[in-house]
């Protein structure tokens, strides 16, 4: 059964905290697990999420950027997904296809068809059972991403995707809110621009439901 959990939103969401929040929830219950992430899931996408990330790389066209998630997405959905789900895991997923479809598909323009193409081939088809997509306005989104790079030792470290425009970042929320419009039994939507645990409460509740239909 696919019990393959997504948490998708734009940056400065507060999806990687829930995820991990949740993850020790389950963890403590004793939930059969992996968490996990893209495209740095495993050690080759991981050496992937360094080219894409670095902010040297700003040249990089759309198409490089989209093969080149799609490649660490092949690799993770064999190298760990597959196996976590035939072992009968709970995946908790941080970031997956979604992704692809709102950053460079919607945002960089690529559209849903040319992503389409090359992410089923990337994911074998496999598709989320359970998409958590969290949104805020991009505003609010970007001032978190900033205070929290703010913390960072070194500022180079910070991704290249944050120091897009306000458009670029529009773009990416209304192609999530998008998919979400086409594929609403699949998503749930958790209003973000809240505290941490008032955010966790529903995701929880989201978790923790889904999980009862699939025992």
């Amino acid at each position: 059964m696919n019990k393959l959990i997504t948490f998708e939103g734009i940056e400065g969401s507060g999806k990687s905290t829930q995820i991990n929040l949740i993850a020790r929830y389950l963890t403590e219950r004793n939930v059969p697990l992996l968490i996990t992430r893209e495209p740095s899931g495993t050690d080759i996408g991981s050496k992937i999420g360094d080219i894409l990330f670095n902010r040297e790389n700003y040249h990089m066209c759309a198409e490089t950027e989209a093969f080149l998630f799609c490649a660490a997405r092949a690799q993770h959905v064999r190298e760990k997904i597959i196996p976590a789900l035939n072992s009968n895991k709970v995946v908790l997923c941080d970031r997956f296809s979604d992704a692809t479809y709102a950053y460079q598909g919607a945002a960089r323009g690529l559209g849903s068809e040319f992503i389409k193409l090359i992410n089923d081939y990337s994911s074998l088809g496999i598709k989320p059972a359970l998409t958590l997509l969290f949104d805020l306005p991009v505003e609010a989104g970007l001032q978190r991403a900033t205070d929290r790079d703010n913390l960072l030792k070194d500022a180079s470290t910070t991704d290249r995707f944050e120091k897009e425009s306000m458009e670029f970042h529009n773009k990416v929320r209304n192609g999530y809110l998008d998919i979400l419009k086409n594929e609403p039994a699949r998503f749930r939507l958790i209003d973000a621009d809240r505290d941490i645990d008032a955010i966790h409460q529903d995701a929880l509740r989201y978790v923790l439901d889904f999980i009862d239909l699939c025992d």
